[in-house]
């Protein structure tokens, strides 16, 4: 795999398991080329991994079994594309997200970031965020980044290897990496594919999806049973 690092990652360091993209991709920098004299920088510190094999990806399910074709049609679909396409989708009507397409053309897989640490052009993301109370929460969760950096439909299916919108090279990260099950997810919710780095406080808030079923299972345990009627 080629590793140029004085410019955008390419699409050889795509071209492989969300699995093994998802961690890679923390401590890289995503950049939005607003203009020629604005540029939108954060460090992602945030991200998760969707495979074809996967209940609670988009794509699952979109494979016919008896011929092994790819049906064409719904927003799963485009998660075949070439590796380091965007795949943006909305999501409860409201938040616009930003993931990365894994694996070769053809083979589905994709990688989601959550949260990001703001490098350059934190004034641009005030501006498209007013009410964020400060810098942290104007990119610690995956709707709140794409708000920030101006990301939206225009740049779904766009290649993600080119300005304006990229990925580069950034410092490694001093903290440890760290998993959990992912969040806002009700299929597959054992998978330890949320990768995060530890401490950061750009970290998202939310509940891993294990633990959010778990409570859910000890509410259910602990109400009364209904008395039936015994007329």
């Amino acid at each position: 795999m080629r590793d140029d690092r004085s410019g955008p990652l390419q699409a050889a360091f795509f071209d492989r398991n969300a699995l093994e993209v998802a961690p890679a991709l923390l401590g890289k920098l995503l950049v939005h080329e607003i203009d020629a004299e604005t540029k939108i920088v954060g460090r992602v510190v945030e991200t998760e991994a969707y495979t074809g094999d996967d209940a609670a990806f988009h794509a699952w399910g979109i494979i016919d079994g008896p011929t092994g074709s790819v049906v064409p049609s719904g927003r799963g679909y485009d998660l075949f594309a070439p590796p380091g396409n965007a795949y943006v989708y909305l999501c409860y009507g409201m938040y616009w997200m930003l993931n990365v397409v894994t694996e070769r053309e053809g083979v589905a897989g994709c990688v989601l970031i959550r949260a990001v640490e703001p490098i350059a052009g934190i004034n641009e993301m005030y501006e498209r965020r007013p009410t964020a109370a400060n810098d942290i929460s104007l990119t610690d969760g995956p709707g709140k980044l794409t708000m920030a950096f101006g990301i939206d439909k225009d740049h779904h299916k766009q290649s993600l290897c080119s300005p304006p919108l990229y990925f580069a090279h950034g410092p490694p990260p001093a903290e440890a990496i760290r998993t959990s099950s992912r969040i806002g997810i009700t299929r597959a919710v054992d998978h330890q594919w949320r990768y995060f780095l530890e401490g950061n406080p750009w970290v998202s808030k939310g509940t891993p999806s294990d633990v959010a079923a778990e409570r859910r299972r000890e509410r259910h345990r602990g109400r009364p049973k209904r008395r039936r009627n015994s007329s």
